[in-house]
């Protein structure tokens, strides 16, 4: 998640990843929606999913399959926090996160500024488990 060398072309990929209409990967609108698509990225991979950065991730689906409380959720956020400092902290500035769990349902909200554009912005993700 490093920022390119002088000269060098920058490419971001949308999140999820597809086609655009000319059937060539797709991009994000802008710097911020890449940002917001990584962040998106980051809280619901969970550590070991992926084979070349097995530590990255945060592990918040996990807190669908445990039970409910204000010490879990607590110990989500601090978690989550970390990830995005560690994997992020290069391109946002982060000013709030949290995450709440309501049955299958995990919601998160994320207030942040974009370093690059100075901008503030606010993100909310829910995720909800198949039945």
């Amino acid at each position: 998640m490093s920022t390119p060398a002088a000269g060098a072309e920058r490419l971001d990929v949308a999140f999820p990843f597809h086609f655009d209409g000319r059937g060539r990967t797709a991009m994000p609108a802008d710097h911020d929606q890449h940002v917001r698509e990584l962040l998106e990225q980051l809280l619901f991979t969970s550590p070991g999913e992926r084979v070349n950065r097995p530590d990255f991730g945060c592990g918040l689906l996990q807190l669908l399959f445990a039970p409910n409380s204000p010490e879990l959720a607590a110990t989500v956020e601090y978690t989550a926090r970390a990830a995005v400092q560690r994997w992020l902290g290069d391109l946002l500035d982060l000013v709030e996160l949290r995450a709440t769990a309501e049955e299958s349902v995990l919601k998160v909200g994320v207030r942040y500024v974009v370093r690059r554009t100075r901008q503030e912005a606010e993100a909310r993700f829910v995720r909800e488990v198949p039945s």
